[in-house]
């Protein structure tokens, strides 16, 4: 497991959005990279799909009903939401806020509707595309992961067509062909959007006043 990285200071988080066609290795990546980051928090979506097996609530999603969540989308609860494969996904614009305002820096794992809802709305967010080595390969990770039937193996991949033509809409690109060094790219990433004058405003003016400026 990666080194621990020690924020550099506090203030008001980032955003730091990651999208990827199904099978690409997202969700193993986004897992390591929580892991080595202390202060990255994943904003956990609300979604309409059933539970799988081994999710949890409030960890993998927040499950609600299709009424429950068209309730959240007309009050305006979401800062991005979208329809994927016949389920409902959204993010909360609350806890998104909350996390922010603590000084965390905040993951979002969303698809590239989503993303560029929330680009639209938060322009100071960072984003990342996934990308598979090879369009056999995708193949090859969906039909070895035996958890979907080949009808639905399928349709991932006809998305897949659909999805990887927007790379040039974000801010970088990671393929994920070895997983060490995917990692360590988007660990990078975090670090460059800690780094930059946006984030650390509230620092450099403090250290300003001590120059009597």
């Amino acid at each position: 497991m990666a080194k621990k990285l020690a924020r550099l200071s506090s203030g008001r988080g980032s955003i730091v959005i990651i999208s990827a066609p199904s099978g690409s290795g997202k969700s193993t990546l986004v897992r390591r990279l929580i892991a080595s980051q202390p202060d990255l928090v994943f904003s956990v979506s609300y979604t309409t799909r059933p539970r799988r097996a081994g999710e949890k609530e409030g960890r993998d999603y927040f499950f609600v009903t299709r009424k429950q969540f068209e309730r959240m989308v007309a009050a305006g609860e979401f800062i991005e939401w979208a329809e994927v494969f016949g389920h409902l996904y959204g993010t909360s614009k609350r806890h998104l806020d909350k996390a922010l305002a603590a000084g965390r820096d905040v993951l979002l794992d969303i698809d590239v509707q989503g993303h560029k809802q929330v680009r639209k709305r938060l322009t100071e967010a960072l984003s990342v595309f996934i990308m598979p080595p090879s369009f056999r390969e995708l193949k090859r990770r969906l039909t070895q992961r035996h958890s979907d039937s080949p009808q639905v193996i399928a349709r991932r991949l006809a998305a897949a067509r659909q999805e990887i033509v927007h790379w040039p809409e974000y801010d970088y690109l990671v393929v994920n062909d070895r997983l060490p060094l995917a990692t360590q790219a988007l660990e990078a990433i975090v670090r460059a959007a800690r780094a930059r004058r946006q984030s650390q405003a509230e620092r450099a003016r403090a250290i300003c006043r001590t120059f009597g400026g």
